[in-house]
């Protein structure tokens, strides 16, 4: 049990072991050499198989073991087709070695890719020299020189495959010799994209993964792609990014369309395009349409504002409410908008606006209708201005009376010490016959109350002595003026004790002198 449960857990890592194959680079990097000459070839595997414990490479020769070794490299001295292959990996992809007794060969790399610099070579065997040159490809020379040159392509492409030549004399000979004809194939350094839409047949509203498939080959897993997607008339989706994927959050029915995608490598300058796919983007028909008012259940005053509020439970896209009089056949009004919810306001219903109504949606994949709603108006506006006239009135009066009671609470305080009991009342002075009494003082034979210990019940306060104080005709004080000349004959004086609580004995205690303050100037009210 314990043995599956350990390869159900390691199943994934194997398969990304097998996953992955090395390759085999030749130093110097010519596939056609000439014999007694030594070829090493390496093994590159990746780091996932080199960082394991047992490292050993397995060497073939065509289909037979040649050997395992330590190390990563082999020293070729025989033609034939090579692979390797160490612990846990695929065998590597075969590389072709001739081994040459001719006297002139066409020397070309084991792997080109589209947007490499292709290099051939006419080799001589060593301690030889190579005069003029020429080189020809599918028959026909491509280029000629006076010294030994190779034969450089930039920017090769795949047009460039096919069998090459070369054709030289060797120094101090005057014959020519010929190679034998190489064929050297220029590889895709990455195949042509294909685009995968998921979901297939998205719906409106929803999102769309859109991902550029493509695979570069393990010899150039190094180089750096990037994509970018379109959809019809070029519009473009995205800006190159090094991300073969793209996520559409939401799309809608105008979104259906041809889409592509493209891969560049910036250095080798290899540009790719997708072929397109048509992608139709489906919508939801609308269902349930319900009609309903604004205030709620369809009964409005005259003059409020109306609402007439149309809703879908389903359906998406652009939606076209219309809302319509049953009862009149009148059409009230439409709108477009991508939304399940649409309103039609009617700033102040009136009488003729009582009937029955209802709406209809529609977003281009079927009409559907709403049931019909009885709409109810009341009253009349004048009544209405009525009510609120009357509510403002009612506001102004409670205001008015507000008012009114804060301007009289404060006099009654300040009569509230007229007529009590236990007050002692004295006359005024005597006045003369020919003095009529001023303004503001009681006249000839009036009483003028004053009151001592007087209670008023708030604060406790202490009245002494209120006088009036009259001029004769002569303008002459009486005697209790002398002191007073300077006052108007209306002034009342009095003096006003804050009251402390009182002893036993019903007197006030001996602190009463420093509770007493002087009021002067108090006008007679």
């Amino acid at each position: 049990m314990l043995l599956w449960a350990s390869l159900l857990v390691l199943a994934p890592v194997i398969g990304e072991l097998a996953a992955a194959k090395p390759v085999i680079s030749l130093h110097p990097p010519w596939t056609t050499v000439f014999r007694g000459e030594t070829v090493t070839l390496t093994c590159n595997a990746s780091r996932v198989h080199t960082a394991e414990n047992r490292k050993w490479y397995r060497w073939f020769l065509g289909a037979t073991v040649l050997r395992d070794t330590p190390g990563n490299t082999l020293k070729a001295r025989n033609s034939g087709m090579y692979r390797c292959q160490t612990w846990g990996s695929l065998l590597s992809d075969g590389v072709s070695l001739i081994f040459s007794s001719g006297r002139l060969v066409l020397q070309a790399p084991a792997s080109v890719f589209e947007g490499d610099t292709l290099v051939l070579r006419c080799g001589v065997r060593a301690g030889e020299k190579l005069g003029p040159v020429t080189y020809s490809w599918k028959g026909k020379v491509v280029f000629s020189s006076p010294e030994a040159r190779d034969l450089a392509i930039p920017q090769a492409s795949l047009n460039n495959s096919g069998f090459y030549g070369c054709t030289g004399f060797l120094q101090g000979n005057r014959y020519s010799y010929r190679s034998s004809a190489r064929h050297v194939h220029i590889q895709e350094l990455f195949p042509q994209p294909k685009l995968e839409v998921i979901p297939p047949q998205p719906m409106e509203g929803g999102s769309v993964n859109l991902s550029c498939r493509t695979q570069l080959p393990l010899e150039r897993s190094d180089a750096v792609l990037s994509f970018s997607f379109f959809r019809d008339r070029g519009v473009v989706l995205s800006n190159w990014s090094s991300s073969p994927k793209l996520q559409i959050t939401a799309v809608w029915r105008e979104d259906s369309g041809s889409y592509w995608c493209e891969a560049s490598a910036a250095v080798s300058g290899i540009h790719k395009r997708s072929l397109p796919l048509q992608v139709r983007v489906h919508g939801v028909p609308v269902s349930a349409v319900l009609l309903e008012t604004l205030p709620q259940g369809g009964h409005v005053l005259a003059g409020e504002r109306l609402v007439l509020v149309c809703s879908v439970a389903e359906g998406t896209g652009d939606t076209t409410f219309s809302w319509h009089r049953e009862d009149t056949g009148e059409r009230l009004g439409s709108t477009r908008q991508r939304s399940q919810r649409a309103e039609l306001e009617i700033p102040a219903a009136e009488g003729s606006h009582t009937g029955w109504y209802y709406c209809t949606a529609d977003n281009g994949l079927g009409l559907s209708r709403s049931g019909a709603l009885n709409v109810t108006v009341t009253g009349t506006p004048g009544n209405r201005s009525g009510l609120i006239a009357a509510k403002a009135a009612g506001v102004l009066l409670s205001i008015l009376l507000l008012a009114v009671v804060l301007w009289i609470y404060p006099r009654r305080r300040r009569n509230s010490g007229r007529g009590f009991p236990g007050n002692t009342a004295r006359s005024p002075p005597a006045t003369g016959p020919e003095e009529a009494p001023q303004a503001g003082c009681p006249a000839p034979g009036e009483l003028l109350w004053s009151y001592d210990k007087v209670h008023t019940g708030e604060g406790d306060l202490v009245y002494s002595e209120i006088q009036c104080m009259q001029l004769g005709q002569e303008g002459a004080a009486r005697t209790s003026r002398t002191s007073l000349e300077d006052k108007h004959d209306s002034v009342v004086y009095s003096a006003v004790k804050t009251r402390l609580p009182e002893d036993s004995a019903g007197e006030l205690r001996s602190q009463d002198e420093d509770a007493v303050k002087s009021y002067e100037n108090v006008q007679l009210a």
